[in-house]
């Protein structure tokens, strides 16, 4: 038992200094590339070095989202693969630890670098915004106010608002209308001068204004109110903000509220699902991906480095492009956006990692 618990911690020290370098290195090189490519563009918008070098700081994080799995495939076929050539395996093996034991420590980790994954896309959502404001990509502005708009809630209502300030949970000229859905029940419209957030009811408080109720067998009625809470005017403030934002500087709670408010307004979100799904199944491939890799490292363990580069090179690019493959098919609503279209990928590697992890000879 003592010499299991020496080589798990071995294993895992040698796994954890190659994903660190792999998960600094990899953004590292990335962020140089992207960079390298816009340098014309940024240089004509008048951007200094300085600032283009801060930018790319600010999206590095963005960058590390991405290549975490990938860090994580080449600290486990960069483990596996020198254990297997040095006979290291071999030996473990014959002191009674089998494969599926030695890996153990790596999937562990592989799952905590999931974790990391997930938590690091959350505060690259902050980075890049500020990333594209400072190569002018977006001009910084007040986020907290909207004129002239029309929101369509839910149970038929919508709401036409001249303005809205989020900061001081204040509207102006409002009017919520609601169709009768089937004969005989009445249309109503109800037009505030303007309406304040009750943070103790959950819901918008109108003052001074009037209801109407048009019925097709009734008189019209018109009745005159000081103040007026209505049970579904319940949306937060932010709700009502639609901010044009890119999925990518949205959290995963902010991007699946911004989904539902536009399904609300008629607009297709299809895209948008497959983004918000991807950014769990991301991260899931660190395990995933790591699961498949440590069995393929064992079936060439003598070729040395350059078949372990061009393993990890290989799976990494057949991951992305498999990525991208299934978010175009996903926006077009020829299978489940939130569930296929961001999962597949790693339905593919879990298989053939499964499969490959029976195979391998223990």
């Amino acid at each position: 038992m003592p010499m299991v618990r020496l080589l798990s911690r071995y294993v895992l020290w040698q796994w954890l200094k190659i994903f660190v370098l792999a998960a600094i290195g990899l953004p590292l090189v990335s962020v140089l590339i992207n960079t390298t490519d816009r340098l014309n563009r940024l240089l004509d918008r008048d951007l200094s070095g300085a600032t283009i070098t801060l930018a790319g700081l600010y999206g590095l994080p963005g960058h590390m989202a991405q290549m975490i799995p990938a860090a994580a495939l080449f600290a486990t076929v960069f483990t596996i693969g020198p254990l297997a050539r040095n006979s290291e395996i071999t030996a473990a093996k014959a002191g009674g630890v089998s494969f599926h034991r030695l890996t153990l420590p790596l999937l562990i980790a592989s799952s905590l670098a999931a974790v990391f994954c997930f938590w690091i896309g959350e505060v690259a959502t902050r980075t890049t915004a500020r990333q594209l404001e400072l190569e002018k990509e977006r001009i910084a502005r007040n986020q907290t106010t909207r004129h002239e708009f029309v929101y369509i809630a839910d149970d038929g209502w919508t709401y036409s608002v001249r303005y809205l300030n989020t900061e001081t949970k204040i509207m102006h000229g409002v009017v919520l209308e609601h169709a009768g859905r089937r004969e005989g029940y009445a249309n109503i419209a109800i037009s505030a001068d303007s309406a304040r957030w009750n943070d103790t009811t959950g819901r918008w408080r109108l003052m001074g204004g009037s209801s109407h109720l048009l019925a097709d067998t009734a008189v019209p009625r018109t009745i005159r109110f000081q103040s007026l809470e209505l049970k579904s005017f319940n949306e937060q403030p932010r709700s009502l903000l639609i901010e044009p934002k890119r999925p990518e500087e949205m959290a995963y709670a902010e991007l699946g509220e911004y989904i539902r408010t536009l399904r609300r307004s008629g607009n297709d979100t299809k895209k948008l699902e497959v983004d918000q799904a991807i950014k769990l199944a991301l991260p899931a491939a660190c395990l995933v991906i790591a699961l498949f890799g440590a069995p393929l490292a064992m079936t060439n363990p003598r070729a040395g480095t350059a078949w372990g580069i061009a393993i990890s090179l290989g799976t990494t690019v057949f991951y992305l492009l498999l990525i991208n493959l299934m978010k175009a098919v996903g926006a077009t609503g020829v299978i489940d956006p939130a569930g296929a279209a961001a999962w597949v990928p790693n339905g593919v590697f879990l298989l053939l990692g499964a499969w490959m992890m029976v195979r391998v000879r223990t």
